[in-house]
């Protein structure tokens, strides 16, 4: 079934942070859509509820269609101000697969090079943020820009298992080896860590990149009754695939523990948690 593509205006498009993003040292999220159609199986978002002006509708088919803030750079470009840390965006990737026929990240991108924040931080998985490097090259020169790409495994084929609308995992280090290039502050963020070769991912993430590595795994409602967490459906192909341990706490902090180590002995700040996203906040 195709995606769903809708458009319409916003009432405000800055949110002040709070929780797991404030702890990170942001003031202000931004969201330039509601649901997103990357649709990962494991997506925390639809697990909140209504939250963040996401509907009934975005939550129960979550990642078969997403609707676009038609007055996103307008609404923007009233809002921006020199002091603040903007994190976008906590509720879907702005360079979902949708973006490419709409196009709201160019005006979005343009307010923020005509009135920078004091940090501006684009958290995506897509390739599709290469479509604005000018853009982000013009907001590079006038404030702090960072980009948070999202590199979950080293193993395409559990690529293709959990998030199939997500680029492979060839392209994704091929697109963060191009922002840097260019000049783009570029961060490999391990997060989600789905099933990997933990070693080797750490790896190709260190020798990609210069910055501390950015890590989280999977999410579990063991020890957090309310909240964000990975959604039954990334559960239910983990059992399928015989990978359920990935979402064992004491597995995960093994494996966490080991990349930490393995981090260290590079001579590479590695964290995970709020820690970790503090990384794309300091000065």
């Amino acid at each position: 079934m195709p995606f769903q593509i809708y458009s319409e205006p916003a009432r405000s498009i800055l949110t002040r942070t709070s929780g797991f993003i404030a702890e990170a040292g942001f003031t202000h999220s931004l969201t330039p859509a509601r649901n997103c159609t990357f649709g990962c199986s494991y997506c925390y978002v639809p697990t909140m509820g209504i939250y963040g002006g996401l509907r009934p509708h975005d939550v129960t088919h979550w990642g078969q269609s997403t609707t676009f803030k038609s007055n996103a750079a307008r609404l923007l470009a009233r809002a921006l101000k020199p002091d603040q840390m903007i994190y976008c965006s906590p509720l879907v990737d702005p360079f979902q697969p949708a973006e490419s026929d709409v196009g709201v990240m160019g005006g979005v991108l343009e307010a923020v090079a005509l009135r920078p924040p004091d940090i501006f931080v684009l958290q995506t998985r897509s390739a599709r943020v290469l479509e604005y490097l000018e853009a982000l090259k013009a907001i590079a020169s006038r404030t702090r820009l960072r980009v948070s790409f999202s590199i979950t495994t080293d193993d395409d084929a559990i690529r293709r298992a959990y998030e199939p609308h997500c680029d492979p995992v060839e392209r994704r280090f091929e697109t963060v080896r191009e922002l840097i290039a260019n000049n783009i502050d570029t961060f490999a963020t391990l997060a989600p860590l789905l099933p990997c070769d933990p070693d080797r991912l750490l790896d190709r993430a260190i020798d990609a990149t210069r910055n501390p590595i950015i890590c989280d795994p999977l999410h579990t409602r063991v020890g957090k009754p309310r909240g964000a967490t990975t959604r039954p459906a990334a559960a239910l192909i983990s059992e399928r695939l015989g990978l359920s341990h990935w979402h064992d706490p004491e597995f995960q902090r093994f494996t966490v523990e080991r990349m930490s180590s393995r981090a260290a002995a590079a001579n590479r700040r590695f964290a995970t948690g709020p820690a970790a996203f503090r990384f794309l906040t300091e000065r």
